[in-house]
């Protein structure tokens, strides 16, 4: 049985925004332990190999100091997934649970293909005592799936042992470093109490053991699931108020702070904008939904699910905003665009509100001019489902806020950049075609400022 000291070498399955951060802070902070990233995907592993750091497949602020420090090291990222999994001790998996899109489940249910996988190739692999860390997002039982994967090859195999733990990620892109190096806990979820110290063992390199929560598995996994409903209802909520705020004359953010001052309720998550969008919030709600229906409680899945629902019509409500206040019709006029990914400080763009929102316009004939600084015109494409182009429902990358507001009828702000907050308005509004507007789901930008400039302002939730 492994013990706290035996465990000298990590491999993580997966090396997407979760596990190469992760595992670039692990070996940081512990340079006794060897840590592999290992995936299937050749160009990625490249990325993350690329002596230019700046060229990390993942932005994250301080990312590329940190994998600086230790890349060579002891981190290496590599697509020898067997080999490395051979030569763990530990085996985390961070692979992508998307939610299906077909079969049983569909638009709500994860698909555990690649963990069902990822299970099958470390059993396949891995020798001797190898304790497997679920690191994604999962169902709650999903560690029964892994572990029934395992035992089935430990009865074939008959060298070969395993334990499964649960240890969900809290971190949120655009502060993940921070996030992983000073956690406000971390949870490890498993029923073999060696195999849990040793994992807590590696995290209390640099977190102090009362944030390290041991609990069950099934409580760990369901642990992340609703931390993120609970965080997203909060977002379609403040959303919501928005919206009655803009119709009755109070203002949004006056609001928040009033019930934000409430210990009970808390500051955090309480800022109007364009909805959620990331990899977790949507997926793990759709998610929930369906495990409440699959155990007959339907108005709990009905009340979940309207978080989503709210999410979505904030984006819709957005984009009609825009049509309505450009006279009805947006065909073939210009609309600068200010910020691409879901939220600043990532180059994320999944589920990014700033999609379905462009998605709409461009299909009233719209014609954008996106500016993002750290999301690339390839993933824009992938996104909006059509390449760059010229003329009407098309876009086009730019640079700058200035090349977005060439000839545009209106900006916008979608991304809370922060040098949206340091626009020169009278420079932008110049080049502008008048009567202008600037629209900002934000409420980021300075919006005196873009008023004395003689644009006409919207700001979400400002009545």
């Amino acid at each position: 049985m492994s013990s706290p000291a035996a465990v000298r070498a990590i491999c993580c399955i997966g090396a997407g925004y979760v596990g190469g951060p992760t595992m670039a802070v692990i070996a940081d902070r512990c340079p006794h332990i060897q840590v592999t990233v290992v995936d299937l995907n050749a160009e990625r592993i490249a990325a993350w190999n690329d002596p230019d750091l700046s060229q990390l497949p993942v932005y994250e602020p301080g990312l590329d100091a940190v994998v600086g420090r230790a890349r060579g090291r002891n981190l290496h990222f590599s697509t020898q997934v067997e080999a490395a999994i051979a030569a763990a001790d530990l085996v985390f998996i961070s692979v992508n649970t998307p939610t299906k899109t077909r079969g049983l489940g569909a638009g709500q249910a994860s698909d555990l293909k690649w963990v069902e996988a990822s299970a099958r190739t470390v059993a396949k692999a891995a020798r001797g005592h190898t304790i497997v860390v679920e690191k994604s997002t999962l169902p709650v039982r999903t560690a029964a799936v892994i572990q029934e994967i395992l035992t089935a090859a430990q009865s074939e195999q008959g060298d070969s042992t395993y334990s499964v733990l649960s240890n969900p990620e809290f971190l949120a892109e655009g502060t993940a470093i921070e996030d992983l190096e000073q956690p406000d806990r971390v949870l490890i979820g498993g029923q073999d109490p060696a195999a849990v110290e040793a994992l807590a063992e590696i995290y209390a390199s640099w977190v102090p053991q009362e944030r390290i929560l041991r609990t069950n598995l099934w409580s760990s996994e369901l642990s992340k699931l609703t931390a993120n409903a609970f965080l997203a209802q909060r977002i379609s909520s403040i959303n919501g108020i928005a919206a009655f705020c803009e119709a009755t004359g109070a203002d949004v953010r006056e609001v928040a702070r009033a019930i934000g001052a409430d210990s009970r309720i808390g500051a955090k998550f309480l800022q109007a904008g364009p909805g959620f969008g990331g990899s977790c919030f949507q997926k793990d709600i759709l998610n929930l939904v369906y495990l409440c229906r699959h155990y007959g409680l339907e108005e709990v899945a009905t009340y979940w699910e309207q978080v989503v629902a709210l999410n979505r019509w904030q984006q819709q409500r957005i984009a009609r905003l825009v049509i309505t206040k450009l006279f009805g019709t947006v065909s073939g006029k210009r609309i600068g665009v200010l910020g691409f990914a879901f939220k600043a400080d990532t180059n994320d763009t999944r589920e990014s509100p700033a999609i379905r929102i462009c998605q709409e316009l461009l299909d009233e004939g719209a014609i954008l001019q996106i500016v993002d600084p750290k999301v690339s015109a390839r993933q824009i494409a992938l996104d909006l489902g059509r390449p760059a182009g010229e003329g009407e429902g098309s876009w086009q990358q730019v640079s700058t806020v200035q090349q977005a507001a060439a000839g545009a009828d209106a900006l916008l702000l979608l991304t809370e950049w922060q040098q949206f907050a340091q626009i020169d308005w009278p420079a932008v509004a110049a080049l502008m075609r008048q009567p202008a507007w600037l629209f900002d789901a934000r409420a980021k930008a300075v919006a005196s400022a873009a008023r004395a400039a003689g644009l006409q302002v919207w700001v979400v939730g400002e009545g």
